[in-house]
Formats: structure tokens, sequence, C-alpha cells
């Protein structure tokens, strides 16, 4: 029986080729779209779960108040584990650096190196392919590297025990290898030096370690512990308590599942490529409307063709076939096509996603060999084949033989109200996925325009390394010297995505119950008038002024909080980070954060240190710019390989996540508009074949192909009316609910709404117009024959 039905379908297939075409081809393109951003979701959600111990190990974060921090207090990990049982190991991991290290002849700057505890190759279980994993970071000047870097440094020999030499005056020896580290771990990284190798160092002075806030801590709780909401809050209290006893410092702690990190709203701090579970949402919905889109208009293109079959079922009934073999018949032809679909799917997906990987940025495979993958494919497809066969088999298996065996396919019509809902949920879909495109684009073109608060374009930075730090007097001169390098700045960090901060301030009239982290930037003389910032009252730092050493300005977020103004502040006595000064100036407040944080309370200290280079560089002088710094860097630091950048592209980066999200939901959303109008072809194919007779009449009594394409289209016109009257406010509801993701966004106007819809207005008589022209200008001879 069903080889039967199979093979009818084929035949069915075969007869009518576009239809086929059109059918087939937008169910797989519904299919693919679908599966390219399920396999997406899918690596968002399966961050970290590699691990063995994934479900018990959670990373400790803090929060200042606003200040919402990735980092813990490094005396913390330590605490816990002699006072708390149930916390069974911890490890403590450096912010993310940056190091030279060289082998023989092979130089390179790595940008992803950590410093880890030895219980990092406890609590994590990233593979170990040489080494002892027991003792791999426990030798004080080892190093566990991947296997792509083994490559890289020592080609095809055996690394481990081979030497590096690190920022051209340490040695370390390689003590294990690591397998690449998985694309789905938030922890990314090239290279593990021990912790101790770090601590050993001036950066981190023996004070008090419950107040410094520089590692990011994990504890792995024992296999016993349940890991309810009441347990873990006691667990949280517990550690609260422990930290009290140490520091008077007004922290709310919290425990973050490992695997739930990446998806987690991002905290200062935390590592670059963060991702966003609103998008994982979104997307995911976008995928099952595609997929809903995709089977409705198989619907409507199988109920478009039923006048052509409806002899075909009248003989049948006539020959003795019961509605149940006629429903069964269709739901096998609609599953065939599902998975002939299904078959051009997986072409299309093969083809397609080392394109999607290179939008989306990251590395998604088609798991070949997982049979859960291949179930799911064929559940998927299946469930397609018989949510769009459905209608169709009812509805062409209710035919009446009499009726349908005397020409009345017209009466033959089915359910009305259901097809028309189907198109307007199609439109509804459309408008919705029209309005999203245009507010990202218009978020999108307003944080790329969006002034910062200063100039932006055309400065050129260096970072301060190896011998620059020792050689930062001869480097001044060296830059004033040169015209093309003079305009310069040293700042100790970059305003573009500022993390330094501290809680210590202190003024006369301060509350003693304002507990929060202050933004904090050193700066040199020049950085005012090299970043074109504004002053709103006072001066810049001076050389002229030696007390400005120990003096400070501020922007105008920190005068809010300190319950003053710009004309009263200047002069004020200010103590900060132990320095005892005054506030000599006030600047206009400016982004130094991505556009989704509110500008934070700033204060700038005049920079002892050093940091980074930023140049402005001359108009059409860019190339000739960087010449002279990289001769300048050869000269002073000739060990360290030159290295630059500009500002205006890191702040790009910044929104890079957002950028990629946009652009692939763009992509899709086109993919849905072009399967609805698909769908909608179909209807306007139905109704085209229902109406040929009466369009033949019509044009006998003199209608003119206007007014039949109007008779013809008015009926669409009225459900897409119904779409947009739907579609407003859900799109209303959903565009401002990612835009509240973003502190400062575009604003959307009645127009985009209008626009949005009027586009859909216009696609759906453009898609209709073909048909509907095609049948007002048939002979009516053609049409009137048979009467």
């Amino acid at each position: 029986m069903f080889k039967t039905y199979f093979k009818l379908a084929y035949r069915n297939i075969i007869r009518d080729k576009a239809y086929s075409i059109i059918n087939i081809s937008g169910l797989a393109i519904g299919l693919a779209s679908s599966i390219l951003i399920l396999l997406w979701v899918q690596n968002e959600l399966s961050y970290d779960k590699f691990h063995k111990n994934a479900g018990q190990v959670y990373r400790i974060i803090g929060d200042f108040g606003e200040y919402k921090a990735a980092v813990n207090a490094e005396a913390m990990p330590a605490g816990l584990k002699a006072a708390i049982p149930v916390v069974e190991n911890t490890v403590r991991l450096s912010m993310i650096s940056t190091v030279l290290f060289d082998a023989g002849n092979r130089k390179f700057e790595e940008k992803r190196v950590f410093y880890a505890d030895p219980s990092f190759m406890d609590v994590f279980s990233f593979p170990l392919v040489q080494g002892n994993r027991a003792t791999a970071l426990k030798q004080e000047n080892g190093v566990l590297i991947t296997q792509e870097m083994a490559a890289k440094y020592f080609g095809n020999q055996n690394p481990i025990g081979k030497i590096l030499r690190k920022d051209n005056r340490e040695y370390v020896v390689v003590t294990g290898v690591l397998a690449n580290v998985p694309a789905n771990s938030d922890l990314q990284f090239d290279f593990i030096l021990p912790m101790v190798m770090l601590l050993k160092t001036d950066k981190y002075p023996d004070n008090n370690k419950w107040e410094d806030f520089n590692f990011y801590t994990y504890i792995q709780l024992a296999k016993s512990f349940d890991p309810s909401t009441a347990n873990l809050s006691r667990l949280v209290k517990q550690m609260t308590n422990l930290f009290q006893s140490h520091s008077s410092m007004a922290v709310v702690f919290q425990l973050q599942p490992l695997t739930k990190i990446h998806l987690a709203p991002a905290r200062l701090g935390d590592f670059p490529g963060h991702g966003n579970a609103q998008y994982v949402n979104i997307f995911f919905i976008v995928a099952i409307l595609i997929l809903i889109v995709a089977c409705i208009n198989f619907m409507n293109l199988a109920t478009a063709r039923s006048a052509r079959r409806a002899k075909e079922i009248g003989l049948r009934k006539v020959a003795g076939a019961i509605r149940g073999q006629l429903v069964l018949q269709f739901l096998s032809e609609a599953v065939f096509i599902s998975f002939l679909s299904l078959f051009l799917t997986l072409v299309v997906v093969w083809l397609f996603l080392p394109a999607f990987n290179v939008m989306a940025d990251r590395k998604l495979v088609i798991p070949f060999s997982d049979a859960w993958f291949w179930l799911s494919l064929l559940g998927i497809a299946l469930l397609a084949g018989l949510v769009s066969g459905s209608y169709p088999a009812l509805f062409l298996s209710g035919f009446n033989p009499a009726k349908v065996l005397k020409g009345n396919v017209r009466s033959m019509g089915g359910n009305l109200l259901f097809r028309n809902a189907l198109v307007v949920f199609q439109f509804t879909t459309s408008i919705i996925l029209l309005v999203g495109t245009v507010v990202i684009y218009n978020q999108l073109k307003f944080v790329k325009d969006r002034n910062p608060g200063f100039e932006k374009a055309n400065l050129l930075y260096m970072p301060i390394k190896g011998e620059l730090w020792n050689k930062q007097l001869a480097l001044k001169n060296e830059l004033k010297q040169n015209p093309l390098t003079s305009d310069f700045a040293i700042t100790s960090d970059l305003p573009t995505n500022l993390l330094s901060g501290n809680g210590s301030a202190n003024w006369e009239g301060k509350d003693p119950s304002l507990q929060m982290v202050y933004q904090l930037m050193d700066v040199n003389e020049d950085f005012i008038d090299v970043f074109k910032l504004k002053l709103v009252n006072g001066r810049s730092f001076s050389g002229s002024f030696p007390a400005d050493s120990n003096n400070f300005m501020v922007n105008e977020k920190m005068l809010s909080i300190m319950g003053l103004n710009a004309a009263t502040a200047v002069g004020k006595a200010f103590e900060f980070t132990g320095y005892k000064g005054t506030i000599i100036g006030v600047v206009k407040d400016f982004n130094f954060k991505p556009v989704q944080q509110t500008i934070e309370p700033l204060i700038l200290r005049y920079n002892k240190d050093g940091g980074f280079v930023v140049v402005r560089t001359l108009p059409g002088k860019t190339y000739a710019t960087i010449q002279a710094l990289s001769k300048i860097s050869q000269q002073l630091n000739p060990a360290y390989p030159f290295k630059f950048d500009f500002i205006d592209q890191d702040m790009a980066n910044l929104y890079r996540g957002e950028q990629q999200m946009g652009n692939i939901f763009n992509l899709f959303a086109l993919l849905g508009i072009f399967i609805s109008c698909l769908g909608l072809y179909g209807l306007s194919a139905f109704m085209a074949e229902q109406r040929t007779k009466e369009i033949g009449v019509r044009k006998v009594l003199g209608a003119s192909v206007l007014n039949l394409v109007y008779l013809l289209s008015s009926g669409i016109t009225r459900l897409i009316l119904v779409a947009i009257v739907i579609s407003i406010p859900l799109s209303y509801y959903a565009v401002n609910s990612w835009l509240a993701g973003f502190a400062y966004h575009v604003n959307v106007g009645w127009l985009v709404y209008f626009t949005a819809s009027l586009a859909a207005l216009g696609i759906a008589w453009l898609t209709v117009s073909y048909e509907s022209i095609k049948a007002a200008i048939v002979n009516p001879i053609k049409s009137l024959r048979a009467e």
C-alpha cells in the first residue's frame, strides 16, 4: 500500500514540475534555515558542558553597587576550602595576559595567556595530550601549551622539556601539552602559566588579599551537595560571612554555574566572545517561525492544486476508497516531499555552513556521526510533512465525489477561514521580521555613528612594553621631536572598554553608607587635547604644577555621585587609592565602555607608570605616522615586535557581536519573507484557479485586466491589513525588549512600522500580481468552452 502511495507521490511530482520545484525548494529553504539557526543555538547552549565536573563547578562573582564584576577576592578560595567542607576544590585564574615567547628563531607575542593554580587540572577537564596531569602546573617555571602552540614553536619535535623564553627575561619549560581548546569553552587560551610566577611580581604586592579583586575564582562542590536554590543561598551567605570577617567592603557575592556563564548577562572582566541569552531566544523563535511558515507554504500550495486532483479523488471514492485511505495517501505524499526536501536541505546546509560560520564567527559542524542529530532531523522532517500535509489531506479527502465528477469544484473550497488565518499568520511574521530588520539596522548604525564624547578618528596607539617601561623619558623625547608623533598622550588604559576601578574614594560630606566602585584611568597632561575632550570647568594636568601628581580630574557623573556641580567642585579636597589631593578639573561625560552600559563615575589620575602611547595622526599621514612609531619602537625596544592599532577599530570591535547577530537576523528574515511569498503565491494560484470561469464571464461582459487584477488582489489586501493590525503591537513589544539591553538606543517611531507594513503590502501585491495578471489575460473562450 505505502509503496503504491509513494509511487503516486513520485508521479505527481514529475507531472507538475513547476509546483514540485516551488514546494520542495520552499520547504528545503525553511528546513535549512531552521537547521542552521538550531545548530547555532545548540552550540551556544553547549558551552562548558564537556567538563567532567561541569555540574559541580561554579564561578564566584561580586556586585559592588552598579559595578558588576566577574572577579573575586584573591584570598577567598583558600579561605572557603578551609572553612566550608562542601567546597571540594578551588582554582584561581588571572585576567588574560599578553606575553612575548620565543624559542630559537621563533618569536611571537601571545594574547591568550592565563596564570592558574595547580588545581586547574583537577577542576577542569581540558584533555592533556602529553605530560603528567598531577604535576604539570606544580613546577614553578613550567608552562602548559596547546597542541597548536606546540606545532607553532617546535614543529614535529616532542615539546616536553623544551625551553621558552618569556618576555626576554626568564625561561620556562614545557611541562604539558593540552588538546586545542574546544570552541564551545568560555575559557579560550594558548598558554597556562603557574600562578606562583605571577604572585612573585611587583604587580601583586603582599597586602590585604581579601580586598584585592584581581582573579577569577572557580569552586568545585562535593558531589553530595544538592544545588537547590535554598542550599546555594545558604552557601553564598557562608561565603559573605567569611569575607566580612576579613573586610569591611560591601560586596554582594553570587555563585554562577559554569555551564551558564557564557549566556549570563555580561559582567566587567568577562572573556571575549561572551554570549547573549536574548539572542539565543530570539533566534530559536525565528527558527520555529520559519519552519511554520514553510509548512504553511506547503499547505497553501497543496490546496491550490486541489482542482487538478478533484476528479482523481472522486474516481477513487467511486471505486471504493474510504476517506482514511485518502488521508493516508496525501499524508504519505507530504512526508515523501518532506524527506526529499530534507535531502536537499542537507546539501544546502553543507554548502552554506562555512559562510554561516564566517558570519556568526563560530566553528559549527554538521554532526554526521551523532545518532541523536539524525533522529532529530528525521523527526523534524516527519513532523513538517505531517503538519504541512494534514490540512490538504483532510480537505482534499473530504471532496464529495458526485459534485466533483459533475465539475462543481468551486464548492469544494474547504475552510476559507482556516486558509486566510494561515496567510495572516505568515504575513504577521513577515512584518515583525521586517520591523526587526529595520530597527536592528538603525540601532547598529546609531552605535557606529554615535559621538562617544571624544574624537575617535585618527587615534593610533602603541602599547608600552618591554624596555619602553624603563625608557619612558627617551620615548617621550623621541615622540616630541617628530612632527608626525608629537601630538600624543600616555594613558594607563584605553577609553574603549575600561575595567580598572577602585572603591576607596573619600571627600568632604561623603555618605558613610555609600559603597561603590569608581572607574579609574591614569592620564598625562596631553590627554584632554589629544582626545579632544571638553572641560566643563577647571584645567587639565600640567607639568608646571608638581602637586598635580596627587591631584585629580573627574567626570560629570562622578560629580552627581558626590552631590556637587562643576562650578563648586574645583578645588575640593579629594582622596583616592591612598593619594590626597584636590579636584583640579571636570571633564564632560564621555563613553569609555560599550553603549549597552550607562556612563559611570570616572576619576582621572596623573599617569606615573605608562600603559599606552596614543597619537593623533595628521590628515593623510597615517601610514607615515605608523612608520615613524615603528622606527621609535625598534630603536628603543628592539627585542619586542612593534604593535599598533586604532581606537575607532577597537570601538567597532566592541559591537562585533551585535553586528554579527544583526547580519544573521537580516538574512533569515529575508528568507522567512521569501517563503511567505511562496505561500502567498500558492493562495493566489488557488484563487485564480477557482475563479477561472468567473473571470471568463467577466471578460466577456467587458471587464478590463485592471478590474480583474483588483478583484483577485482585494481579498489578499484585506488579509495583509489584518496582519498589519496584529503585527504592530507584537513587533513594538519585541523591538523594545531588544533595545532595552542598550543604555543608549534609537527611538522607534511610527514611520518604521508604517514602512514595514507598506513593504509587506507591496511584496504581497507583487507576489499576487503574477497569477492575477496571468488569469486576467487568458482568452475567455478557453475558460468557458466547457459551458
